[in-house]
């Protein structure tokens, strides 16, 4: 799961290089640019995605050894 929060961390990073829609005029909902719209919609994907780096990638053994105190490990 590590491997696939690694490649959804990059995959987010190539498409936030939006600059396909810098020239685009349309609107979303008839009042919202459709580039801010994109930027929204990102912003929940970067959410998710770190809360599932939270859940699946989360270093627990440096989070124990500093809880221990066990710097040996």
């Amino acid at each position: 799961m590590k491997t696939l929060v690694t490649i959804l961390v990059i995959a987010l990073a190539v498409v936030h290089q939006d600059f396909w829609l810098w020239h685009d005029a349309t609107l979303v909902f008839g009042f919202l640019p459709v580039g801010l719209a994109y930027h929204m919609l990102f912003s929940v994907l970067c959410g998710v995605v770190w809360a599932l780096a939270v859940v699946f990638a989360w270093p627990t053994a440096i989070e124990r050894m500093a809880e221990t105190g066990d710097d040996d490990a």
